[in-house]
């Protein structure tokens, strides 16, 4: 039997937990399933999240957020969904042997980066030595000796971006060597292109690219290698993702009624700030429709 509830809740990172306290505090009853992937865990400390002058690491932020859900008494289910299905009057969640049958679905799963492939890279992170998002925390880098890692035709748009806080950044193509008007616009950007291909190493405090031609140290590196999504777990229904990212509208919703998307798995700024208000937007939307609950009266 499925357990019945108003909204199911996929995925517990800032979006998902921010949606479960509104929805308890709307008096609807919600289950958040959590596989424990959060891309905010890998957040050493924040300093552009609302609310944090000092700066917040991930951690926390999941925590305290969590604790605020179950304050309004959310539930929260660790498990891995596999499979959503429209079951005429809602939908129907399966994550192993558990099924969850809700009128509504918000996901929230985020997407999944794609790291560099070696057994440091959380403890590099954790130093600082490679950042994953250049909007967060370009700040805390600016000045240092900066690089970008990842395939050739997408570095460009990052080296204009980080170049504004460093004038030493560098790239680090993973494939081939930037040609044509890529290549121009690094020799005007003032980015160093180093040789194709070179292989990442870590001292426990800075990174280190490493080529036949030579090593360079930097003190960060920012990886741009994509990221896996999510979206297999919409095939059923026939809403297929872009590149993972799934189209909503104003009201966080796809074109499936009932079924919304919040945080970074839908197409736009993946940042926490955007995140608290997707999911703020889907969560009231989603109480809207449902139907209405009037209060028992007070003798």
């Amino acid at each position: 039997m499925a357990d019945q509830v108003d909204v199911a809740i996929i995925g517990g990172g800032p979006a998902g937990l921010t949606a479960a306290t509104y929805l308890r505090r709307f008096l609807r009853s919600c289950v958040v399933i959590d596989a424990g992937h959060s891309r905010a865990r890998y957040i050493p400390e924040s300093h552009n999240c609302p609310g944090f002058p000092q700066g917040v690491s991930g951690r926390e932020l999941l925590a305290r957020m969590r604790a605020q859900a179950e304050t309004f008494e959310a539930r929260i289910v660790e498990a891995r969904v596999e499979r959503i299905e429209n079951s005429g009057e809602g939908f129907t969640v399966s994550a192993g042997e558990r099924r969850w049958h809700a009128r509504n679905v918000i996901l929230a799963t985020g997407v999944a980066d794609r790291l560099p492939e070696v057994p440091w890279c959380e403890d590099a992170i954790a130093r600082g030595a490679l950042r994953l998002c250049a909007v967060c925390d370009a700040y805390e880098a600016r000045d240092q000796r900066i690089g970008i890692h990842g395939p050739a035709d997408g570095l460009i748009g990052h080296a204009r971006f980080l170049r504004a806080y460093s004038p030493d950044v560098a790239l680090l193509p993973t494939d081939h060597a930037l040609a044509g008007a890529d290549a121009a616009t690094a020799r005007e950007l003032g980015v160093r292109v180093l040789p194709p291909g070179g292989t990442l190493d870590f001292d426990g405090e800075r990174c280190h690219y490493r080529t036949p031609e030579g090593d360079e140290t930097f003190d960060t590196i920012y990886p741009y290698l994509g990221h896996h999504s999510y979206a297999d777990l919409l095939r059923g229904l026939g809403l297929p993702a872009d590149e993972g990212e799934l189209k909503v509208d104003l009201h966080q919703q796809t074109r499936i009624p009932g079924l919304y998307a919040i945080g970074d798995v839908v197409s736009g700024l993946n940042q926490i700030s955007v995140a608290f208000g997707q999911a703020a937007i889907a969560a009231t939307h989603a109480h809207n429709t449902l139907p209405h609950r009037p209060r028992g009266s007070v003798l």
